[in-house]
This record gives C-alpha cells, sequence and structure tokens, in this order.
C-alpha cells in the first residue's frame, strides 16, 4: 500500500504529484470511509490561491459527488476558517486544497473530520487503503450522486467569528497595523477583520494571481513586512502563510517576533488571567531552550512533541492543554479553534497588547532566544539516522552538548533531507556540532555537500 498521507495532509508538485486522477480518487476513497446512511452527506471544501486550486477542487468535486456525497464549494479561505465551517455547517468532511507556504507550483489536500480536527494516522491508513482498491464497484447509482454548488459570502461568518474572540467591548482604535496576506486565503478576510475591529491597516501580499502565492510576501519571506512597517511607522506587522494557519509578527521596531515568543506572551498572559487549562503549554523539539527556560522561571511547563501541529494538538487533547504552537507560528488555542488559526492568534497578542498600552516590542520581548543553528542535509537513498557511524556521531555530540543545550537530528516529512538542529549557550560549540553531524551524515549516505539554512 502507497502511503500518501505526510506530515500535513498529502502534498507535492502539483499536475505530477498531486494529479486530478489522485484527486479523484481522493474524494472517492474519503466520501466511502465518512459516507453515513439515513440523509445526505456533504463536504465543505476551501482553497488558497494557486493556479492549480481549480483542477484539484474540480477532480475532489467529481469523487465525492460520484459516491453520493455533496459538495459546498467555499472558494479561496484559511484553513482554519475550513476547519470552522466543517463544524458550524455540519459537514462529514472539511477538505482543504493548499501547500501552506510552499511554492505555487507545489498544492495539497488537507482533510479534516466532522468536528473540524485533522484526521487521525489511523483514518488516514484507511483512507489510503481504499486510494489504492477497487472503487468502482462502490460508486453510488445514478439517483444516489451529489450535488456541488458555490456558497457565496461565506468570508463574513468566519470574520464574525475571528471578531468574536476579542473581548466584548475591546477594539483596535488607534492601532497603526500592516498585515501581510502573503497573496494566499487571507488576503480578503484579514484586512477586513482588522478594520471592521477599527484598525488603521495598511495591507500587502493581496493581489494574487495564481503564481505570487508566498513570493516574497508572507510569514517565510517577512523583509516585505518588515519594510513597509518602518516606512508606515506602523505599530505592528502581522504576516500569514499562504493558507493562513500560522502568523508571525513584526513589532514597530521593524523586528520579527517567532511563534515561541508569541506562546510566551500568551502563556504568561492566560497564566495571569487563570485561562490556562494545564500549567504550561505544548510545543515541538524545534522551540528554543529559551521558551522553556522563561516558561520555567514564570512556573511553567513545556511539553515537546514530534514536528508537526497535529502532534501539537493531539498531545493538547490528550493531555488537557489550551495553548500550543510551533516556533514558526502555527499557534494553536482550542478555546477557539480545531488547528493553527493566524489571524485568530493576531487577534489575541493584539488584545494583550492594548491591556497592556505598550509597545509591541516591549510585549513580546519575553525572553532572548539562545543561539540556534538549523542545517538540512540532503542523501539520496537509505536511512541515515539507522546507520551506527551516524548514530556515534550524535551520541557523541550529544554529550558535549551535556546540560548547555539541545541537539535535534530528524527526516523531514517534506524533503530528501536529514534536519540537524542544535542550540546552546556556547554559539561556536554548536556550530561545531552541527558541521560533525553534518558531514557524517553526507560522508556515510552518499549527498552531496550538506546545503545551509542557519538561523539564530
Amino acid at each position: 500500500m502507497l502511503k500518501y498521507f505526510g506530515t500535513d495532509g498529502i502534498r507535492g508538485l502539483a499536475n505530477r504529484v498531486i494529479t486530478p486522477e489522485l484527486a479523484l480518487r481522493v474524494g472517492q476513497a474519503a466520501g466511502l470511509h465518512f459516507r453515513s446512511s439515513g440523509y445526505r452527506n456533504r463536504v465543505v471544501i476551501g482553497k488558497d490561491t494557486r493556479l492549480s486550486g481549480y483542477m484539484i477542487e474540480t477532480a475532489l468535486i467529481a469523487g465525492f459527488t460520484s459516491v453520493g456525497m455533496d459538495v459546498l464549494q467555499l472558494g479561496p479561505m484559511p484553513t482554519p476558517a475550513v476547519a470552522m465551517l466543517t463544524r458550524s455547517m455540519r459537514a462529514d468532511i472539511g477538505v482543504m486544497i493548499s501547500a501552506s507556504h510552499n511554492p505555487y507550483e507545489d498544492n495539497g489536500i488537507k482533510l479534516f473530520g466532522r468536528d473540524g480536527f485533522k484526521l487521525s494516522d489511523t483514518v488516514e491508513r484507511k483512507i489510503e487503503a481504499l486510494i489504492d482498491g477497487p472503487l468502482q464497484t462502490r460508486l453510488a447509482g445514478p439517483r444516489e450522486l451529489g450535488r456541488a454548488k458555490r456558497i457565496e459570502s461565506v468570508h463574513a461568518r468566519y470574520v464574525e467569528f475571528a471578531k468574536r474572540t476579542l473581548p466584548r467591548q475591546m477594539t483596535l482604535d488607534g492601532l497603526r497595523v500592516v498585515v501581510d496576506c502573503a497573496n494566499g486565503a487571507a488576503y480578503r478576510v484579514a484586512p477586513e477583520t482588522l478594520w471592521e475591529l477599527g484598525a488603521e491597516v495598511i495591507a500587502i501580499g493581496v493581489e494574487p494571481d495564481g503564481f505570487n502565492i508566498n513570493r516574497d510576501v508572507g510569514s517565510t519571506a517577512p523583509e516585505s513586512l518588515v519594510s513597509k512597517v518602518r516606512e508606515r511607522r506602523a505599530d505592528i506587522g502581522i504576516a500569514f502563510d499562504g493558507d493562513a494557519d500560522r502568523v508571525i509578527i513584526v513589532d514597530e521596531r521593524g523586528l520579527v517576533v517567532d511563534g515561541d515568543q508569541l506562546m510566551a506572551v500568551m502563556a504568561r498572559s492566560w497564566q495571569q488571567d487563570e485561562r490556562l487549562t494545564q500549567p504550561g503549554l505544548v510545543a515541538t523539539i524545534m522551540s528554543n531552550l529559551g521558551l522553556e527556560r522563561y516558561l520555567a522561571g514564570i512556573g511553567l511547563g513545556l511539553a515537546r512533541t514530534a514536528v508537526g501541529d497535529r502532534y501539537v494538538l493531539e498531545h493538547m487533547r490528550a493531555h488537557g492543554y489550551n495553548l500550543g504552537g510551533e516556533q514558526s507560528g502555527h499557534i494553536i488555542m482550542s478555546d477557539y479553534a480545531t488547528t493553527g488559526d493566524g489571524l485568530v492568534a493576531a487577534l489575541q497578542l493584539l488584545s494583550v497588547v492594548k491591556r497592556l498600552d505598550r509597545p509591541v516590542s516591549e510585549v513580546c520581548r519575553c525572553f532572548e532566544a539562545l543561539p540556534q543553528i538549523l542545517r538540512n542535509v540532503p542523501y539520496r537513498s537509505g536511512d541515515p539516522l539507522r546507520d551506527k557511524a551516524v548514530l556515534d556521531v550524535i551520541a557523541a555530540a550529544t554529550a558535549r552538548l551535556d546540560t548547555s543545550g539541545r541537539l535535534v537530528v530528524r527526516p523531514s516529512g517534506t524533503e530528501t533531507v536529514i534536519r540537524v538542529m542544535a542550540e546552546g549557550d556556547d554559539r561556536d560549540l554548536i556550530g561545531d556540532i552541527v558541521d560533525e553531524v553534518s558531514q557524517a551524515i553526507a560522508q556515510r549516505c552518499g549527498a552531496q555537500e550538506p546545503y545551509r539554512g542557519l538561523h539564530s
């Protein structure tokens, strides 16, 4: 059986990996898995602004309707909006067509259950088995075929939902906000929400053309936002990725604030308001050690999971946390949403800024991040992390760090690379460690010279 689902749905090059044939079979397989008797089953489908979204949406519709499910087309909508609308419209399945922060050439298919949560690994495996199975004999008869229709102005429902996450009497009057929508799914709803709440809004990345999603804009390319914040002397800059489930912030000085700092702000605020359901939050193994130390200093813990917001959310649900996220800006607030929601996270931060009446630079600098170096090491074949020589180097490097830092070595969920990350108090030491581990992987697994992706 082929494995189609990765860490965040099915993703790949449009019309090469994510083909109409695959999308058709995904629609049929998911529809068959979730189809129930006794009523008309329905699925909602949203997408970001990639050109290939039209092709994939049409194929998915054919798949779902062929097994008897009605389809409601939402048009361009953020991933968290699709999750929310799946629940509020009582759909049996939610589908988001997006490759998140990837360039326009890629696309993907994310599935949500009727509760608005991403599917478990177990359910994904069952759908994969159906994709590869004989579907023809299980198609609906001519009288049982599904219908498809486009829902107009559904974005207004999400705008109202986002606004209601703020305290009842709070407005954003007096705040000058630059919002970068990455030419993606939030290009309409985010500026509208901020404006309706009273902010002065300067919007960039709001002219999608099918090709420019995430190109030199958005949360993975904050330079345009930094420049605009400084140019317009804004109070804050907000940047989303292509499907708006993640966010980064730029303060009034033009400095970038990542997801770790945002989680620290919210943990401190919710602790003071006695809103935390557990004494801490959930993050991944990639979150900075500085966050962990900061939380410990205010009496909170940090539970770590594998990389991927779905794993963060699974741990939150299993252990009763209501706050979690990733350094990349996936912030999950389960009081409001069933997945990362960039717009809601930004609004919650703005509510803290308004309440404290302090600049964003003061509110959002909770701790000094430890130096952190990340390198992506490509490999051609095999499993580098089962090679004894590589494992010996990793063990020796971990021992050298001792309690002064962390070493994380893991395979990417989307590329044929091993990600080597080290952080600690001594930048020279962690640089040496990343070099040693990267070279060991490259030499043992026949890769080219590792390319560098460094940040601190």
